[in-house]
């Protein structure tokens, strides 16, 4: 892994010092010696000489930790990313004998990066909601990744809030249950609270605060997926992205919502916006998408409406990639399948033949794939938070 990115990142961050040889193996030899940790189910890279650290310069320069990218020991116990909580374990159906999966195995990194804040936020929730008030019934899972701007709260706020919000529109609508709509409404009543809070400031402090008294201008992207047995729920709003790897090739699950995108272009237009081209198409040159939840000052030109895609699961699903734009600015669909694909096949082929010894492998190939596309993103030089969920689809008997 080191052999794939130093080399980009040797060059690119390579320092004068009349006291260490300035050649290319050396760099290499002393990149590959940075430590990885962990911190809470987060990697992220030891911070480096603080000198070489510059937000826009397309220098490499070290990820910091930043308090939103870190799980304190307090909250570990209620969203734990960790290894021990991504197995998956597998029932089967007695009456028509197909293995059915109560958890898939997932991986999470999210990192600072080059930036100076962290406002990237991940939520994870496992079985998060039954399909019925049947208990022997499978249940949904939760997987989000949220991208924020202006400030880091509307992304928190979203990660402590939407998964309840979209729990409580499953359940109301019990038997007649319409994902489209479920989803809307969620993503609808998620705004809501973003507006009222920001109309008040209850209670978050945050910094944000000390440049605009109501916080009007700050946002952040979603992009949701709910997994059941049967399909792949994905809504989104902004930016991010989700793409399934089926049967070795990528199918884009959402479209990034950019100002320039022809029918969003047209949207903003008839709702009384323009965009303008300002370091790339933004609205009204400050917002480089199109749709956010919160940034209530660029209403009604940025709006929180999702666009929802319903997939049906087959059995040639691998695995499925969500990310904030901070890995897709630099990594192509594909080759973030092949990535993620290589981690995982690597893994089964090294497991034994024990049960018990291929779910820890998996689930660690779901935590190396997200580890992997993390480090490719940040030495092609991207410039914002990378967030990265990978989560294992394949359908494993468990008794083979």
């Amino acid at each position: 892994m080191a052999g794939i990115c130093c080399g980009v990142v040797g060059e690119a961050g390579e320092t004068s010092s009349p006291t260490k040889p300035t050649s290319r193996p050396f760099s290499r030899r002393s990149l590959d010696q940075l430590p990885l940790k962990y911190i809470a189910g987060v990697a992220i890279p030891a911070p480096e000489n603080p000198r070489k650290r510059q937000k826009l310069d397309q220098r490499a320069s070290p990820a910091r930790e930043c308090e939103n990218a870190i799980q304190s020991s307090e909250s570990k116990e209620v969203e734990d990313v960790s290894l021990t909580n991504c197995s998956k374990v597998a029932t089967l159906d007695s009456t028509t004998g197909v293995v059915q999966e109560v958890c898939p195995k997932y991986g999470v990194t999210s990192v600072c990066g080059r930036r100076r804040d962290m406002e990237d936020a991940v939520s994870v929730h496992p079985s998060f909601c039954q399909e019925s008030r049947d208990e022997d019934q499978k249940g949904f899972h939760f997987f989000a990744v949220f991208d924020g701007h202006g400030c880091s709260h509307v992304a928190t706020m979203c990660k402590e809030r939407l998964h309840e919000i979209v729990k409580e529109e499953i359940q109301k609508a019990k038997e007649n249950l319409e994902w489209e709509s479920t989803m809307k409404k969620s993503f609808a009543r998620m705004d809501d609270e973003v507006q009222r809070w920001s109309r008040t400031n209850e209670t978050r402090a945050c910094r944000c605060e000390l440049q605009t008294p109501r916080c009007d201008a700050v946002g952040s992207t979603a992009v949701v997926a709910v997994v059941t047995s049967e399909k792949i729920i994905v809504a989104n709003c902004g930016d991010s992205r989700a793409v399934l790897c089926r049967n070795s090739a990528p199918v884009p699950l959402s479209d990034d919502h950019k100002p320039d995108r022809p029918d969003e272009l047209l949207r903003i237009q008839d709702a009384g916006g323009r965009v303008i081209y300002w370091d790339g198409p933004r609205v009204l040159g400050v917002l480089a998408m199109s749709r956010a939840i919160g940034d209530n000052y660029l209403k009604p030109y940025v709006i929180s409406e999702p666009e929802v895609t319903i997939t049906e699961r087959s059995e040639e699903d691998e695995c499925l990639i969500i990310g904030s734009d901070g890995l897709w600015d630099t990594v192509q669909n594909d080759t973030a399948c092949k990535v993620a694909r290589m981690c995982l096949n690597a893994q089964k082929a090294a497991a034994s033949p024990g049960r018990e010894s291929a779910v820890e492998c998996s689930d660690k190939a779901c935590s190396d794939a997200s580890i992997l596309l993390t480090k490719l993103a940040l030495v092609r030089h991207s410039s914002d938070n990378v967030s990265v969920v990978v989560v294992d689809l394949r359908r494993d008997d468990p008794d083979s």
